[in-house]
Protein backbone atom coordinates (compact mmCIF):
# COMPACT_ATOMS: atom_id res chain seq x y z
CA UNK A 1 0.00 0.00 0.00
CA UNK A 2 2.86 2.40 -0.79
CA UNK A 3 0.18 4.85 -2.54
CA UNK A 4 -1.79 5.63 1.30
CA UNK A 5 -0.48 7.49 3.79
CA UNK A 6 -0.03 6.23 7.34
CA UNK A 7 -2.79 7.27 9.94
CA UNK A 8 -2.36 10.46 12.43
CA UNK A 9 -1.65 7.64 15.49
CA UNK A 10 1.07 5.97 13.17
CA UNK A 11 -0.53 2.68 12.15
CA UNK A 12 -0.94 1.66 8.37
CA UNK A 13 -4.66 1.40 6.90
CA UNK A 14 -4.97 -1.76 7.48
CA UNK A 15 -4.44 -1.75 11.25
CA UNK A 16 -7.00 1.09 11.80
CA UNK A 17 -9.67 -0.41 9.40
CA UNK A 18 -9.31 -4.00 11.38
CA UNK A 19 -9.34 -2.24 14.49
CA UNK A 20 -12.67 -0.13 13.29
CA UNK A 21 -13.81 -3.66 11.34
CA UNK A 22 -14.29 -4.73 14.81
CA UNK A 23 -15.36 -2.63 16.74
CA UNK A 24 -18.08 -2.27 14.54
CA UNK A 25 -18.70 -5.73 14.67
CA UNK A 26 -19.79 -5.93 17.99
CA UNK A 27 -21.80 -3.16 17.57
CA UNK A 28 -23.83 -4.98 14.76
CA UNK A 29 -23.83 -8.07 17.07
CA UNK A 30 -25.27 -6.45 20.20
CA UNK A 31 -28.10 -5.59 17.75
CA UNK A 32 -28.41 -8.46 16.50
CA UNK A 33 -29.28 -10.23 19.57
CA UNK A 34 -32.16 -7.70 20.44
CA UNK A 35 -35.84 -8.63 18.96
CA UNK A 36 -36.80 -6.70 15.63
CA UNK A 37 -38.93 -4.75 17.04
CA UNK A 38 -36.18 -3.02 18.72
CA UNK A 39 -34.00 -2.61 15.44
CA UNK A 40 -35.78 0.21 14.13
CA UNK A 41 -36.30 -1.12 11.04
CA UNK A 42 -37.34 1.96 8.35
CA UNK A 43 -37.83 1.26 4.59
CA UNK A 44 -36.09 2.97 1.80
CA UNK A 45 -37.50 1.29 -0.56
CA UNK A 46 -39.41 -2.39 -1.64
CA UNK A 47 -37.13 -4.72 -0.12
CA UNK A 48 -34.52 -2.38 0.91
CA UNK A 49 -34.52 -1.60 4.34
CA UNK A 50 -32.33 0.51 7.21
CA UNK A 51 -32.11 -0.22 10.87
CA UNK A 52 -30.57 2.02 13.37
CA UNK A 53 -27.85 -0.48 13.52
CA UNK A 54 -26.80 0.80 10.05
CA UNK A 55 -27.13 4.37 10.67
CA UNK A 56 -25.45 4.17 14.62
CA UNK A 57 -22.95 2.00 12.71
CA UNK A 58 -22.08 4.67 10.75
CA UNK A 59 -21.52 7.28 12.46
CA UNK A 60 -19.10 5.03 14.66
CA UNK A 61 -16.87 4.25 11.54
CA UNK A 62 -16.72 7.38 9.77
CA UNK A 63 -15.51 9.07 13.32
CA UNK A 64 -12.76 6.46 13.67
CA UNK A 65 -11.51 7.20 9.98
CA UNK A 66 -12.24 11.14 10.32
CA UNK A 67 -9.51 10.88 13.75
CA UNK A 68 -7.33 8.49 12.30
CA UNK A 69 -7.23 10.06 8.69
CA UNK A 70 -8.39 13.70 8.62
CA UNK A 71 -9.05 15.30 5.19
CA UNK A 72 -9.81 12.27 3.42
CA UNK A 73 -13.19 11.83 0.97
CA UNK A 74 -15.67 9.66 2.05
CA UNK A 75 -18.07 7.90 0.20
CA UNK A 76 -20.57 5.83 2.61
CA UNK A 77 -24.49 4.20 1.83
CA UNK A 78 -26.22 6.02 5.05
CA UNK A 79 -24.43 9.31 4.56
CA UNK A 80 -23.70 12.38 2.23
CA UNK A 81 -20.82 11.97 0.65
CA UNK A 82 -17.68 14.17 1.73
CA UNK A 83 -16.01 15.46 -1.42
CA UNK A 84 -12.83 17.30 -1.66
CA UNK A 85 -9.39 17.50 -3.72
CA UNK A 86 -8.39 14.82 -1.89
CA UNK A 87 -7.13 11.82 -3.91
CA UNK A 88 -7.17 9.33 -0.93
CA UNK A 89 -11.38 7.98 -0.31
CA UNK A 90 -13.05 5.90 2.04
CA UNK A 91 -15.74 3.68 0.90
CA UNK A 92 -17.72 2.01 3.54
CA UNK A 93 -21.12 0.35 4.35
CA UNK A 94 -22.00 -0.73 8.16
CA UNK A 95 -23.81 -3.20 7.34
CA UNK A 96 -24.04 -5.23 4.23
CA UNK A 97 -26.98 -8.07 4.11
CA UNK A 98 -29.35 -5.33 6.18
CA UNK A 99 -32.45 -7.65 5.40
CA UNK A 100 -31.07 -10.83 6.06
CA UNK A 101 -29.99 -8.73 9.49
CA UNK A 102 -33.50 -7.26 10.30
CA UNK A 103 -35.36 -11.10 9.58
CA UNK A 104 -32.35 -12.27 12.30
CA UNK A 105 -30.15 -14.64 9.61
CA UNK A 106 -26.70 -14.82 10.43
CA UNK A 107 -25.18 -13.77 7.29
CA UNK A 108 -24.51 -9.83 7.08
CA UNK A 109 -20.70 -8.04 6.94
CA UNK A 110 -18.65 -5.00 7.76
CA UNK A 111 -17.20 -4.06 4.33
CA UNK A 112 -14.57 -0.62 3.84
CA UNK A 113 -12.38 0.17 0.88
CA UNK A 114 -9.04 3.20 1.02
CA UNK A 115 -8.87 4.36 -2.76
CA UNK A 116 -5.69 6.39 -3.94
CA UNK A 117 -6.86 8.28 -7.22
CA UNK A 118 -9.98 6.14 -7.56
CA UNK A 119 -8.20 3.02 -7.81
CA UNK A 120 -8.93 0.59 -4.45
CA UNK A 121 -4.95 0.22 -2.81
CA UNK A 122 -7.04 -1.59 0.44
CA UNK A 123 -10.14 -3.85 1.05
CA UNK A 124 -12.00 -5.70 3.92
CA UNK A 125 -14.90 -7.50 4.72
CA UNK A 126 -15.69 -8.78 8.39
CA UNK A 127 -17.88 -11.18 9.41
CA UNK A 128 -18.62 -10.68 12.73
CA UNK A 129 -20.86 -13.98 13.90
CA UNK A 130 -17.98 -15.92 12.62
CA UNK A 131 -14.96 -13.53 13.50
CA UNK A 132 -13.67 -14.06 10.10
CA UNK A 133 -11.71 -10.81 8.88
CA UNK A 134 -10.82 -10.83 4.92
CA UNK A 135 -8.79 -8.28 3.91
CA UNK A 136 -6.60 -7.34 0.49
CA UNK A 137 -4.17 -4.66 -0.63
CA UNK A 138 -3.29 -4.46 -4.08
CA UNK A 139 -0.23 -6.32 -5.20
CA UNK A 140 0.08 -7.46 -1.63
CA UNK A 141 -2.49 -10.61 -1.96
CA UNK A 142 -5.80 -11.81 0.13
CA UNK A 143 -6.24 -12.91 3.39
CA UNK A 144 -8.45 -14.44 6.04
CA UNK A 145 -7.47 -13.95 9.64
CA UNK A 146 -4.19 -13.47 8.07
CA UNK A 147 -4.13 -16.80 5.55
CA UNK A 148 -3.98 -16.44 2.33
CA UNK A 149 -6.77 -16.67 -0.27
CA UNK A 150 -7.31 -18.26 -3.63
CA UNK A 151 -10.14 -18.37 -5.46
CA UNK A 152 -11.47 -21.54 -7.03
CA UNK A 153 -10.09 -23.30 -9.83
CA UNK A 154 -12.86 -24.97 -11.34
CA UNK A 155 -12.85 -25.14 -14.73
CA UNK A 156 -16.44 -26.23 -15.74
CA UNK A 157 -19.72 -25.17 -14.48
CA UNK A 158 -21.50 -28.59 -13.75
CA UNK A 159 -19.82 -28.77 -10.52
CA UNK A 160 -19.74 -25.02 -9.47
CA UNK A 161 -21.64 -23.25 -6.87
CA UNK A 162 -23.07 -19.74 -7.99
CA UNK A 163 -24.45 -17.19 -6.05
CA UNK A 164 -26.46 -14.24 -6.84
CA UNK A 165 -28.40 -11.29 -5.48
CA UNK A 166 -32.06 -9.52 -6.85
CA UNK A 167 -31.25 -6.48 -5.61
CA UNK A 168 -34.04 -3.85 -5.25
CA UNK A 169 -34.70 -2.99 -8.84
CA UNK A 170 -37.53 -5.36 -10.28
CA UNK A 171 -36.32 -4.72 -14.07
CA UNK A 172 -33.05 -6.04 -13.45
CA UNK A 173 -34.07 -8.71 -10.80
CA UNK A 174 -35.82 -10.18 -13.87
CA UNK A 175 -33.13 -10.09 -16.16
CA UNK A 176 -31.23 -12.05 -13.45
CA UNK A 177 -34.02 -14.88 -13.24
CA UNK A 178 -34.23 -14.60 -17.14
CA UNK A 179 -29.98 -15.30 -17.10
CA UNK A 180 -30.48 -18.25 -14.60
CA UNK A 181 -32.72 -19.95 -16.75
CA UNK A 182 -29.37 -19.93 -19.71
CA UNK A 183 -27.00 -21.29 -17.11
CA UNK A 184 -29.67 -23.79 -15.20
CA UNK A 185 -29.34 -27.20 -15.03
CA UNK A 186 -26.03 -26.96 -16.28
CA UNK A 187 -24.06 -25.72 -12.65
CA UNK A 188 -24.55 -27.75 -9.51
CA UNK A 189 -26.88 -25.08 -7.78
CA UNK A 190 -27.76 -21.70 -6.53
CA UNK A 191 -27.44 -19.52 -3.58
CA UNK A 192 -29.04 -16.42 -3.50
CA UNK A 193 -27.28 -15.37 0.25
CA UNK A 194 -27.80 -11.06 0.83
CA UNK A 195 -24.84 -9.43 0.96
CA UNK A 196 -22.85 -9.03 -2.32
CA UNK A 197 -19.50 -8.00 -0.28
CA UNK A 198 -19.70 -11.06 2.04
CA UNK A 199 -20.33 -13.71 -1.31
CA UNK A 200 -17.24 -12.06 -2.77
CA UNK A 201 -15.42 -12.58 -0.42
CA UNK A 202 -16.31 -16.08 -0.46
CA UNK A 203 -15.57 -16.29 -4.10
CA UNK A 204 -12.04 -15.07 -2.83
CA UNK A 205 -11.96 -18.04 -0.77
CA UNK A 206 -13.03 -20.42 -3.02
CA UNK A 207 -16.07 -21.12 -0.69
CA UNK A 208 -18.43 -20.18 -4.03
CA UNK A 209 -16.91 -20.75 -7.62
CA UNK A 210 -19.01 -17.20 -8.64
CA UNK A 211 -21.02 -14.41 -8.05
CA UNK A 212 -23.31 -12.37 -9.85
CA UNK A 213 -25.63 -9.20 -9.68
CA UNK A 214 -27.37 -6.88 -12.17
CA UNK A 215 -27.36 -3.94 -9.80
CA UNK A 216 -24.69 -2.94 -7.21
CA UNK A 217 -23.33 0.31 -5.40
CA UNK A 218 -19.77 1.22 -4.75
CA UNK A 219 -19.98 0.33 -1.00
CA UNK A 220 -21.59 -3.32 -1.74
CA UNK A 221 -18.30 -4.21 -4.14
CA UNK A 222 -15.04 -2.01 -3.35
CA UNK A 223 -13.30 -4.34 -0.91
CA UNK A 224 -14.57 -7.55 -1.96
CA UNK A 225 -13.65 -6.69 -5.62
CA UNK A 226 -10.24 -6.36 -4.49
CA UNK A 227 -10.14 -9.63 -2.80
CA UNK A 228 -11.32 -11.46 -5.32
CA UNK A 229 -8.85 -9.82 -7.95
CA UNK A 230 -5.42 -10.29 -5.38
CA UNK A 231 -6.70 -14.09 -4.81
CA UNK A 232 -6.56 -14.65 -8.39
CA UNK A 233 -9.98 -14.29 -9.85
CA UNK A 234 -11.87 -12.11 -12.22
CA UNK A 235 -14.16 -9.76 -11.51
CA UNK A 236 -16.03 -7.57 -14.62
CA UNK A 237 -19.11 -6.40 -15.63
CA UNK A 238 -21.46 -7.89 -18.00
CA UNK A 239 -19.81 -6.85 -20.44
CA UNK A 240 -16.84 -8.15 -19.30
CA UNK A 241 -15.29 -4.56 -18.92
CA UNK A 242 -13.30 -3.82 -15.62
CA UNK A 243 -14.94 -2.65 -12.62
CA UNK A 244 -15.16 0.87 -11.49
CA UNK A 245 -16.84 3.07 -8.90
CA UNK A 246 -19.50 3.59 -12.02
CA UNK A 247 -20.15 -0.40 -12.71
CA UNK A 248 -23.86 -1.89 -11.70
CA UNK A 249 -23.40 -5.14 -12.90
CA UNK A 250 -20.90 -7.73 -11.82
CA UNK A 251 -19.26 -11.16 -12.05
CA UNK A 252 -17.06 -12.57 -10.25
CA UNK A 253 -15.27 -15.61 -10.38
CA UNK A 254 -12.10 -18.21 -10.76
CA UNK A 255 -10.57 -16.78 -14.44
CA UNK A 256 -12.04 -20.54 -15.64
CA UNK A 257 -15.83 -20.41 -14.51
CA UNK A 258 -15.91 -16.44 -15.50
CA UNK A 259 -14.95 -17.47 -18.91
CA UNK A 260 -17.66 -19.64 -19.11
CA UNK A 261 -19.73 -17.50 -17.71
CA UNK A 262 -19.13 -14.58 -20.14
CA UNK A 263 -20.00 -17.06 -22.30
CA UNK A 264 -23.24 -17.90 -21.48
CA UNK A 265 -23.89 -13.59 -22.10
CA UNK A 266 -24.02 -13.77 -25.78
CA UNK A 267 -27.28 -11.78 -26.55
CA UNK A 268 -27.97 -11.00 -22.86
CA UNK A 269 -28.67 -8.00 -22.06
CA UNK A 270 -25.37 -6.60 -20.47
CA UNK A 271 -26.05 -2.73 -19.14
Amino acid sequence: MANLPRSRSGRSVREVACQVAREEGALLVDYFRRPREALGVKSKSRGNVVTEADLQGEKLILKRLADEFPGWQVMAEESKAKVNDSPYTWIVDPLDGTNNFSFGLPYFCVTMAALHDREAEFGLVYDPLREEMFWAERGGGAYLNGQPLSVSTKDDLVDSLVALDMGYDDARGTEMLEFLRCLWPGVFSFRILGSGALALAYVALGRLDAYMHRRLYPWDIAGGTLLVKEAGGAVTDWQGQPVSLQTQSIVAAGPGVHSLVMGRMTGFPSS
